[in-house]
């Protein structure tokens, strides 16, 4: 019988322009016991990054790189890291910012709590509001984000848009991933509520999120507006069985 400490682990950083902090989040998963690899899905960033990832490869076996020739959005990255993934038999896949937004000592809390449930999230909200560095108005626009989600979609879940997220092979498994549609931030809604629509067991996990100190924020008002606009799709399709 297969025990938890042969489980395979994997954390798919998505990157675009972050070779500021590329090399140092890589150290800090690496370092880990628990023994993750980690999955760089880089869309062709013109500052190198990949790069930087080719070099520390020769002496990483545990560091794996795809580029990706298109910037077509946060969620494609992951779904082409999924596949990826599932391609190669892990029993864990870890959604993770490069920018230390999300803190890589949380992992394997992550993993802990995903071995009793389908899901595991890194969640701001669980348990007030653990966001250190951001403006108040970000603050307030991601907080009620989360709340208008939860709202219009009815699930149980109070950070709807984290991206620091431990799914368990069977839920990427069965969720056909050729239907998430959504790419920024509508694309961790989406993925949650599908989970959420196909009765995985869900739970969060809180943490403490920091505002990046290094690089540039891809937050921009195209990828708000989807995510607004496709929950109510979301939701729509949900009623109609179409989903």
């Amino acid at each position: 019988m297969q025990t938890y400490i042969s489980m395979k682990k994997l954390v798919i950083i998505p990157t675009f322009n972050e070779k500021e902090n590329i090399a140092a989040i890589i150290a800090a998963v690496l370092n880990l016991e628990e023994g993750f690899d980690i999955l760089v899905v880089d869309d062709s960033s013109p500052d190198g990054t990949a790069n930087i990832v080719k070099k520390l490869q020769v002496k990483t076996p545990h560091l794996f790189l795809t580029e990706r020739k298109i910037k077509d959005g946060l969620g494609k990255a992951y779904i082409h890291g999924f596949r990826w993934a599932l391609a190669r038999d892990y029993d864990y896949i870890f959604e993770m910012d490069a920018d230390f937004s999300h803190n890589p000592a949380d992992l394997p809390k992550l993993f802990e709590a995903c071995k009793n449930a389908d899901m595991a999230i890194g969640s701001r909200y669980s348990k007030g509001v653990n966001v250190v560095n951001w403006p108040m108005s970000r603050v307030l626009l991601s907080y009620f984000a989360s709340k208008y989600v939860r709202f219009i979609l009815r699930i149980p879940i109070c950070d709807t848009t984290a991206g620091f997220v431990c799914f368990s092979r069977k839920v990427l498994d069965e969720i056909d991933l050729d239907k998430v549609k959504l790419k920024g931030y509508g694309f961790q809604i989406e993925m949650k509520f599908r989970a959420f629509m196909k009765k995985f067991k869900i739970v969060e996990v809180p943490i403490i999120f920091t505002d990046r100190t290094q690089g540039q924020s891809k937050m921009n008002g195209g990828i708000i507006k989807e995510a607004v606009f496709g929950v109510i799709n979301l939701k729509f399709k949900s009623l109609i069985g179409n989903l």
